[in-house]
């Protein structure tokens, strides 16, 4: 007799992170090891190894390590003269960028996305440039690259500064080229759950310019130029030794979790055709990092309980815009449609490396099943 739904279901993994850590375990305990036996946890030569192989990984020339993904943000701002009183225009589904750039003191403002690939509108965004207009963030959103080909002519002979925010994007590129190599700089995330997650927060600023990576390297640490010598306003956001070395392991493996990611991807693509679910675009010439699988559904809220009441990991990415949340209440302008309708009615389904197709079958079965129900 066929087991329940709910106990079909309810043993998924919703990131993989136990059976990541279950396959990696010797080599995460010798990493410890040798970070406890080198006697130096900040900023030494895991952090210097890992900066090096993973700028070789994103074809950057610099990486620096820095405390968390939004920190990387805020920080290449800063290193990109963004100050108090300039403009920075974001994608308005991106809740979490906005924090970031709130941070490095600019005033956030909203723009709306494409329904086409769910990534900012460069027709948007060029009503939203002004005369305090520094900087464009491009959010390669659940691993689906931005236009930045749209965003550059937009921005065409400007001295608007674009820095792409690759924190769901690793392993990504749009005709050929992978992302974070086309803006001043890139943001990256090493949060647990991303395609390259540390085992507590983590985050990086790549880039091509050496005297911008070496303001990133200078912010990170009080401002300063050498030892106990501050030369502007500086915080501290240090990427620590021992996340430097897992992170270190960690990579070796990434472009494997990538494709394992994308084989999953293929199996929701096939059996989530013509069910009533809008799967997520994928534009030609574009490689998806998959990071997230986000689909359009009818009635989400209830196709969402249906699922979480069988034990389906489910999730929303996001329930609502960046411009609709109270703290950014001063800065709503104008209705983003787009965005507000995407709001409401996407569903994350699990994505990982470790997902087994059969388990990759049974949720897409089960998402069509809620969906004819709704």
């Amino acid at each position: 007799m066929p087991a329940e739904p709910a106990r079909e279901l309810a043993g998924i993994s919703p990131a993989g992170l136990r059976e990541q850590a279950a396959e990696l375990r010797e080599r995460l305990l010798a990493a410890t090891a040798r970070v406890l036996d080198s006697g130096w946890y900040v900023l030494g030569r895991e952090v210097e190894g890992f900066e090096r192989e993973f700028a070789a990984w994103t074809g950057a020339a610099h990486a620096v390590g820095v405390a968390s993904g939004s920190d990387a943000l805020e920080l290449a701002l800063r290193a990109c003269g963004v100050a108090a009183g300039d403009e920075v225009i974001v994608p308005a589904n991106a809740l979490p960028t906005a924090f970031g750039v709130a941070a490095s003191g600019a005033r956030v403002r909203f723009a709306d996305v494409r329904a086409e690939d769910l990534q900012i509108d460069p027709a948007d965004v060029a009503g939203l440039i002004g005369p305090r207009t520094r900087a464009v963030v491009a959010v390669h959103l659940y691993g689906h690259p931005a236009d930045l080909g749209a965003l550059g002519a937009v921005l065409d002979r400007s001295s608007v500064a674009v820095i792409e925010d690759c924190a769901q994007a690793h392993g990504a590129s749009a005709g050929g080229t992978p992302v974070g190599l086309t803006g001043d700089a890139a943001a990256w995330s090493f949060y647990p759950t991303k395609n390259l997650g540390a085992y507590g927060d983590g985050g990086a600023v790549t880039t091509a310019d050496p005297e911008l990576a070496a303001r990133v390297r200078r912010l990170r640490a009080y401002g300063e130029q050498e030892r106990y010598l501050s030369v502007e306003y500086g915080v501290n956001s240090r990427l620590d030794e021992l996340q430097a070395a897992f992170l270190r392991e960690k990579l070796t493996h990434l472009d494997g979790w990538i494709a394992a990611r994308r084989r999953v991807a293929a199996i929701y693509d096939e059996l989530l055709a013509d069910c009533g679910v809008v799967r997520p675009p994928l534009l030609a010439g574009v490689e998806h990092a998959r990071h997230l699988y986000p689909v359009q559904v009818p009635d989400r809220d209830r196709v969402f309980a249906r699922l979480r009441d069988q034990g389906l990991p489910v999730a929303i990415h996001y329930p609502r815009g960046a411009h609709q949340q109270p703290c950014f209440s001063d800065r709503w302008e104008r209705p983003l449609p787009v965005t507000e309708q995407l709001a409401r009615s996407l569903l994350s389904l699990p994505m990982h490396s470790y997902l087994a197709d059969d388990d990759a079958r049974r949720i897409a079965a089960a998402v069509a099943a809620a969906v004819r129900r709704a």
